[in-house]
């Protein structure tokens, strides 16, 4: 290993893996178990156990715990070696893993006890939303101090979609956060009604662009190139891409709002957005598939290959189907369905789950510096999660569209058809039954992967044959 590798601090890029891994599970198991309450309602142990109290859990601990533990990996690591030089404080880098984590932990046990703001994707109370601000500050300050004193001197592509998520994040955070404390654990929004519906929609939407979105973006710039020792295919589609996406998906957040009181013209200009977001979104997607094609005989033994092929295939269907729920007939059927859960997990578990699993081979074995236990586990692990995904977001989609069309069913008299709640929900019985089975499916390719991992980590130190930690990357072909 190069003195110029050595100089480089991984263990907070170990620290935030293990995270991932801890979290993961966590909110997988959890998110298991939400399912099959939608089947099974004696699986709801009140007041505690109920699907209302443990869904946010879920969510949080997905996006929050799971998601942004890869987000801060990944970011550490890349912007060490895209600037060539250490994180500028790694006292700091500390101070906020240890707060991060202790946020989490607080999150699971405020969330069962129904200490929340009932905001989507905001629950937390203002005393944790106060230490999220610390530790995001802390975090912040560390990173860009690491730019402004790097010794590389161009920024490549993937450290802008990073640096989206790190300015974009606080403002929407703040924003919707904002209220008016009454108690330790409890306070209400500043916003009212309408006007808090839409900051909530304006956070709630760009949570996902720039969370769920542009990072795991920086990462595939970074990772994909990295992997598969190949340029992008292209640099000036990236940009193109980068300031494309971030001027339009700031936007799109009255979509979730149609049919509602919001003004006609402000959720017409969630649509048009939306619809707009189709064109760097694939062009995104394009850039990474022909970059995949430098790579197409790999792609058939090399299981971390796979996942980032079939991550990127979701971040296609997903900006494909998000634009088409925005147009205003569409949503008239989906909206408050199953279909948009199916959407939405298609995103998660597609996207983000298969890019993070992909950054976990990747770097667990070259930060330990070993070789992989076992590719076939991880080839197993690729097969069980795909399926699993496939059947979840399947069931989902007939679930949605049969829910939508029961709910919107008249006679010929004009009236509802379907006016008993109850009875569509004993239709949608067996779909959301393989939703859970297929949600098994995904859990099981996560334990799988952990165990393949902890046997990676086990050997730490026996060398790593095809080591490829050279910083930089090759910025673009010629052509």
């Amino acid at each position: 290993m190069s003195s110029l590798e050595q100089k480089y601090n991984d263990g907070i890029v170990k620290g935030f893996l293990l995270s991932a891994l801890v979290w993961g599970v966590a909110s997988m198991l959890v998110g298991v178990w939400i399912a099959f309450q939608m089947v099974y309602p004696e699986l709801n142990f009140g007041p505690y156990f109920t699907f209302g109290r443990l869904r946010p859990l879920h969510t949080n601990a997905a996006i929050f715990g799971f998601a942004l533990s890869i987000i801060f990996a990944t970011g550490y690591h890349t912007v060490q070696r895209l600037c060539r030089v250490r994180i500028w404080s790694d006292k700091l880098a500390k101070i906020h893993f240890v707060l991060y984590n202790i946020t989490i932990a607080l999150a699971a046990i405020t969330l069962p006890l129904g200490m929340s703001q009932s905001k989507e994707y905001a629950e937390l109370e203002w005393p944790l939303d106060l230490l999220i601000v610390v530790w995001f500050v802390i975090f912040i300050i560390n990173y860009f101090a690491t730019i402004f004193t790097r010794q590389e001197k161009q920024l490549y592509a993937a450290i802008w979609f990073y640096i989206a998520s790190w300015v974009t994040i606080p403002i929407l955070f703040i924003v919707n956060n904002l209220s008016v404390p009454v108690s330790f654990l409890k306070s209400y929004s500043v916003f009212s009604g309408v006007y808090d519906a839409n900051i909530q929609w304006w956070y709630g939407h760009n949570a996902v662009a720039f969370v769920l979105t542009t990072p795991f973006l920086g990462l595939m710039y970074y990772y994909l190139p990295k992997h598969i020792k190949q340029p992008i295919y292209s640099h000036r589609l990236s940009i193109i891409h980068f300031w494309s996406l971030i001027f339009l998906y700031i936007w799109a957040g009255p979509h979730h709002l149609l049919y509602s009181p919001l003004p006609d013209w402000l959720q017409t200009t969630g649509v048009v957005f939306s619809v707009m977001l189709w064109m760097p979104s694939w062009g995104g997607m394009l850039n990474g598939f022909l970059t995949l094609t430098q790579a197409k005989e790999k792609i058939k033994t090399d299981a971390t290959l796979k996942m980032l092929l079939v991550g990127i295939t979701f971040y296609g269907m997903s900006t494909f189907e998000g634009p088409l729920l925005a147009i205003r007939a569409i949503s008239a059927l989906g909206h408050n369905t199953d279909w948009i859960v199916g959407h939405v997990h298609g995103g998660t578990l597609g996207w983000v789950g298969m890019m993070s699993f992909a950054v976990l081979y990747y770097l667990v074995p070259r930060i330990w510096n070993t070789n992989l236990y076992s590719e076939k586990l991880a080839n197993i692990h690729f097969w069980i999660a795909t399926l699993g995904i496939l059947l979840y977001i399947v069931s989902m989609w007939v679930s949605g569209i049969t829910e939508g069309s029961m709910w919107r069913a008249v006679d010929e008299t004009g009236a509802l058809k379907y006016p008993n709640w109850v009875q569509i929900t004993e239709t949608l019985k067996p779909y959301r039954l393989f939703r859970g089975i297929g949600g098994t499916m995904y859990f099981a390719g996560l334990i799988i992967m952990i165990y393949n991992l902890a046997k990676t980590m086990s050997t730490s130190g026996s060398g790593f044959k095809e080591i490829d930690l050279r910083v930089g990357l090759k910025e673009e072909n010629a052509a």
